[in-house]
């Protein structure tokens, strides 16, 4: 039995690292959850023991067990500091898989993972409620009569993590091919996330005309699905599977120079389709070459003759570092240095710039306090900044930022870089267009 269970944990730590990992501890120091609850069995350290112990038969998975391996936020920050080569956060996700292989689920894991992110129009019409509620004034009305004021506390969190909605999801009014401004040179195909379709449109839609404004011709299916990131999350790993095959066929055959995503979570989940199908005999190379092509916006648009824009932004801003960006696909630099393309804009290092703020999916819905917690951190070196604008990456991290300077009443505007970069050169064209006008 201890030999079946080890095969199905790809990550479990050797006899010495083992030993090793009980006697340090370091990875205490870097996990939000341990910093905040103080308690052994929160932090990275234990979760290694744990799935250790499951490994060898000598424990069998609880709901205390389960718990505990669902209050990580895979936020890799003890993978990157582990002095001895344990990755405690990949093994949690692996512990994840186990526990969805061989544990009843709740029954509405299903229908929510098979039923509902695998189908863009579903989704699309999920939001429809929420869109209403915007759109007809009751939000505005439901604010300024204080109703929200009488929800739980969480509920009323949740509903200013929301930003407005579009009127038609992206994936329904974007052009599939979309020509360069100008001379063609790079053929991109943008992966269109799900977040970004439905909730965030304008700064996908900010994307593709930053990208064909720099000599990109821009490709966007519109049978995209689903990077495979929540099931992922939730140990569903033959789904994750299934959508990385749909979306390997759907790109391939573009023959694309890159493939760009807006999305940290979405990039991180694509570049590693090469590693999730590596043992599928038809899709292994095919993932690998689909993996090697994935960049994030800031990645690409810094590795090509991107042209600075010439509108101002008169701002401070700084940049929160997504976990899906900074450590799963070690991109740093890269966004900080849109910024500070854009005239006008003082940028502002943030202290722990790249500490969790606590979304990590679905937290602020299974571990509310937690998630708070760990945010309350993050807003209070965003406070500490004097920033106007917080610029971020990740649909989920903007979601929790907006959250939290609600919550933590931290006056801030949160964007994507793109977004930014996207209204200097709206900026200079209108600049020019009044030259123009005045025949200055």
């Amino acid at each position: 039995m201890a030999q079946r269970r080890r095969e199905n944990i790809p990550h479990l730590p050797t006899e010495e690292q083992y030993l090793n990992c009980i006697r340090c501890g370091l990875c205490l120091s870097a996990c939000p959850i341990y910093r905040e609850t103080l308690r052994e069995t929160d932090g990275p350290r234990a979760h290694v023991v744990l799935v250790r112990k499951y490994a060898e038969g000598e424990l069998d998975i609880s709901p205390e067990f389960v718990d505990l391996m669902y209050k990580c936020l895979d936020c890799e920050a003890c993978n990157a500091i582990c002095p001895v080569g344990i990755r405690p956060a990949d093994l949690a996700m692996e512990m994840r898989q186990v526990i969805h292989k061989t544990t009843p689920q709740p029954w509405l894991k299903k229908p929510i993972f098979h039923g509902y992110f695998p189908h863009p129009l579903i989704q699309e019409l999920s939001v429809l409620p929420l869109l209403l509620y915007q759109r007809l004034g009751l939000q505005t009305l439901a604010r300024k009569l204080g109703i929200l004021k009488l929800l739980p506390r969480q509920l009323q969190d949740m509903e200013h993590m929301v930003p407005e909605l579009p009127a038609r999801s992206l994936r329904q009014v974007l052009p599939e091919e979309i020509p360069p401004m100008g001379e063609e040179k790079h053929r991109v195909a943008f992966f269109l996330g799900c977040f970004q379709s439905t909730i965030f449109a304008q700064e996908s839609e900010a994307t593709v005309r930053v990208m064909a404004r720099n000599g990109c011709r821009v490709f966007t299916p519109k049978q995209v699905k689903c990077c495979g990131m929540p099931a992922a999350g939730y140990g569903d790993i033959d789904l994750v599977k299934s959508l990385a095959r749909f979306n390997i066929d759907l790109f391939l055959p573009l023959n694309p120079d890159v493939i760009v995503t807006d999305c940290a979570t979405c990039g991180s989940t694509l570049k590693h389709y090469g590693e999730i199908l590596k043992d599928d005999p038809e899709y292994a190379q095919k993932a690998e070459a689909f993996s090697a092509k994935v960049r994030d916006i800031s990645e690409f648009l810094m590795s090509i003759d991107i042209r600075a824009p010439r509108g101002e932004i008169r701002a401070r801003v700084t940049y929160h570092d997504p976990c899906h960006l900074v450590r799963a696909q070690k991109v740093r630099k890269q966004p900080r240095d849109l910024l500070k393309l854009i005239p006008g804009v003082e940028f502002v290092e943030m202290k722990e710039s790249d500490w969790c703020c606590g979304s990590a999916g679905t937290q602020i819905l299974t571990h509310y306090h937690n998630s708070l917690a760990v945010n309350r951190r993050k807003m209070e070196n965003v406070r500490a900044t004097g920033a106007d604008i917080v610029a971020t990456g990740c649909p989920g991290c903007q979601m929790q930022l907006t959250m939290g300077s609600n919550h933590y009443n931290v006056n801030v505007r949160v964007v994507h870089p793109i977004q930014l970069l996207e209204e200097a050169y709206r900026r200079e064209e209108a600049q020019i267009a009044d030259e123009t006008s005045t025949g200055e």
